[in-house]
């Protein structure tokens, strides 16, 4: 019997750990999704991208990788993003 309990509450938390990796994988596609859309992008692809990464000029391109460093920028070990979060709040 407690076996099963215990294969119960891992399952529930196998599906729980699933659903956040699939939000967040949707979340950042959406964001790719807008990027495309917001500098007209066409070919939907890393290689469209670049091609028009190289394109921009230099105040362009560094507004584009500040939008990419802040959705995929890591905040796991950073103490100062808690802080920001807080003095935001």
């Amino acid at each position: 019997m407690k076996n099963s309990v215990l294969k119960g509450a891992l399952g529930a938390l196998a599906v729980a750990g699933i659903a956040m990796i699939a939000k967040k994988a949707i979340e950042r596609k959406r964001f790719v999704k807008g990027i495309f859309e917001e500098y007209g992008i066409k070919e939907k692809s890393p290689f469209g991208l670049a091609d028009k990464i190289r394109e921009m000029n230099d105040e362009q391109y560094q507004e584009l990788k500040g939008k990419f460093k802040k959705e995929f920028a890591s905040r796991c070990h950073r103490r100062d993003f808690r802080k920001e979060n807080i003095v935001e709040a």
